[in-house]
């Protein structure tokens, strides 16, 4: 599985950059990875908080939510972006993330609720995949 198919629903995925962290690149360079596969995209540029990003995903109606953290604030960001899903009622959203996140931190982000993170290095195939394997039946499964 390489992208979406064209019979496929599109899948509609929120890239997000939380807090402070003022490096943007990688979010740019997979929320265009993701629309060049056929996904619907919507980026919502540097310094959310998480708030913003939860109004976003409500508002633009998003099936997961990928936020980029080069900042090091992994383990405080990711849960109160989940925490803001949960108070406007889409705590049942995927949340997928990329970044500077080291490997003890990732078994806790888990618990947390996070479906998977991406450190550097990972390709951009590498996402689509994981989307069509992944999100793409949660997502369909969900709809039946």
């Amino acid at each position: 599985m390489t992208a979406a198919t064209s019979t496929a629903r599109k899948l509609r995925i929120l890239v997000a950059k939380p807090g402070l962290d003022g490096h943007d690149r990688g979010a740019k360079v997979v929320a265009r990875a993701l629309a060049d596969a056929g996904y619907e995209v919507v980026y919502t540029g540097l310094h959310q908080t998480p708030e913003m990003i939860a109004a976003t995903a409500v508002q633009e109606a998003v099936d997961a939510v990928g936020l980029s953290i080069m900042s090091g604030a992994h383990m405080t960001l990711f849960p109160a972006v989940i925490e803001a899903l949960s108070a406007r009622g889409v705590g049942d959203l995927t949340v997928f993330g990329g970044g500077i996140v080291p490997k003890d931190d990732m078994p806790k982000l888990t618990e947390m609720g996070v479906a998977r993170v991406f450190t550097p290095g990972a390709s951009t195939q590498e996402i689509i995949d994981w989307v069509e394997s992944y999100l793409r039946p949660r997502v369909e499964g969900a709809e039946s």
